[in-house]
């Protein structure tokens, strides 16, 4: 493609070289580039990508785009483009380089603390079995109508991600579902993606590594429905103390869910048991297979997205009362000796609450709740005292293990969590860095009509240490030691 095209819509500053040069090939990252490729030079968490320009040229670049001041020389046969911000720079080019594909979908972008990958993963059901052709982009798995492919990150790299939106319009996609993470928003990977709408599911602390405070947290995400379209919806719930904050500004048609106030989606709970919930949605009594109220202000959203899609809402209905929790989330393994274990995803403050009320919700003191916790390592550290005191306060016994340690000691994150209790609250508590000695262990203490809760990890399969995935799986583990095999 002709370099003038991609950079049409860039806030140019400087052009050195040939801009009719043509591009073969786009990347923000040296070690995909090929000759005749356009290379991005992004500043990012870890590196900058203005450090690696030499390399890029070294490996054929013909054109670099950049926005720092650059102290190498000018090669002839390269051409320079200076711009205002690079990453605004690389979503642009990659949208336009794949023929700006979310202007021909039906782009649904679901943010918050908690709840992105259920809401967005049952949108993407709800319209396939609806019969609409659509795709999914979420943190569990990315979808091009029936085809699945691996994830990485809770939203893609722009060029990544709008290589996937062009598949799905070259499958016949309509519709596309997406979450989109605070990072994303920051790191502008979503800018100049047309959406159709936007959901706002909850704000509670995550991200405080990333993130200086929880007032730019919430900012960043406000930024989402500050951007959408007037031609857009905005569905938020509102009761969340920051539902209405997200879409005071937004041009987007404003739209609302509750379990408590007056909404335009408003639900009401009946019945809660592990195998789901009788509940009522728009005065439409309906019973669902997921447990939990924080499932039930999922499934709210869902509602009210399909509806203001334009699906019929005795079809949504239907649908919703079919469909499952999504993989590593509030998923139930009933125990042959009688007890249930739980794989959750929750490693937040906020889910880990969530959950744990759910199940208490359901057990109404018949049956004691024994926690499997740990923390992320190189992650928000202020968030683990906080987790371990939540558990340890919401559970009947509690044992703190290894999540993902990354590059921290496993002690060291053992450690951060007991400072959130005292010192009679740590004698009650096991501490087993070895994973699969922790769900071992919950599980031989477990009895008939106990629960066991297994947080952190939920749909992953792997541990990441010092670098290095291994291949673990909190429900695989559960399995063996139910089932043997």
């Amino acid at each position: 493609m002709e370099l003038s095209k991609l950079i049409a819509n860039c806030n140019v500053i400087s052009i050195k070289g040939d801009e009719k040069t043509d591009v073969s090939a786009i990347t923000s990252d040296s070690r995909q580039v090929k000759p005749g490729s356009l290379f991005v030079a992004v500043e990012g968490i870890c590196t900058d990508g203005h450090s690696y320009i030499g390399k890029a040229i070294e490996e054929g670049a013909s054109v670099i785009v950049y926005d720092k001041p650059l102290i190498d020389e000018f090669f002839s046969r390269v051409t320079y483009i200076q711009v205002e911000n690079s990453a605004i720079a690389l979503a642009m080019i990659a949208s336009q380089w794949y023929g700006n594909p979310s202007a021909h979908l039906k782009l649904v972008g679901v943010t918050g603390t908690n709840g992105k990958t259920t809401v967005a993963t049952l949108l993407y059901e709800m319209f396939r079995r609806q019969g609409y052709a659509s795709g999914l982009l979420s943190t569990v798995c990315n979808y091009v109508n029936g085809e699945k492919f691996p994830t990485t990150h809770t939203t893609l790299d722009p060029v990544t991600l709008n290589r996937f939106l062009r598949m799905m319009v070259d499958a016949g996609c309509e519709y596309a579902f997406m979450e989109v993470s605070s990072h994303a928003i920051h790191q502008k990977r979503v800018y100049g993606l047309k959406f159709a709408g936007g959901i706002f599911t909850n704000l509670t602390q995550d991200h405080l590594d990333y993130h200086k405070n929880m007032q730019e947290y919430r900012d960043v995400k406000k930024s989402f429905f500050d951007d959408l379209p007037s031609d857009a919806f905005a569905l938020t719930n509102i009761d969340d103390k920051n539902g209405l904050f997200m879409i005071q500004n937004t041009q987007a048609k404003k739209y609302t869910y509750s379990l408590k106030n007056m909404a335009d989606f408003k639900a009401r709970i009946f019945e809660k048991h592990f195998e789901g919930t009788d509940i009522e949605i728009n005065g439409k009594p309906l019973t669902v297979r997921f447990v939990g109220l924080f499932n039930v202000y999922n499934l709210l959203a869902v509602y009210g997205a399909s509806i203001l899609l334009g699906l019929n809402e005795e079809d949504v209905l239907r649908t919703l009362t079919v469909v499952k929790p999504v993989a590593g989330r509030f998923q139930t393994i009933r125990s042959p000796k009688g007890f249930t274990a739980i794989i959750d995803y929750a490693h937040t403050p906020d889910a880990l609450i969530n959950v744990l009320n759910a199940i208490h919700d359901v057990l109404e003191k018949k049956g004691n709740i024994i926690t499997v916790v740990g923390c992320g390592g190189n992650r928000d550290k202020t968030k683990r005292p906080i987790m371990a005191r939540e558990a340890y306060r919401l559970s009947n016994k509690v044992i703190f293990t290894s999540d993902n340690p990354r590059f921290e000691e496993p002690q060291d994150i053992l450690n951060d969590m007991l400072a959130g209790l005292s010192e009679d609250e740590r004698r009650d508590v096991l501490t087993i860095a070895d994973r699969r000695e922790a769900i071992k262990t919950a599980c031989a203490l477990a009895k008939p009509g106990d629960v066991v809760l297994i947080a952190g990890k939920g749909h992953e399969d792997y541990q990441e240490i010092r670098g290095v995935k291994h291949h673990f799986d909190d429900k695989e583990e559960v399995e063996k030691l139910f089932f043997g095999n």
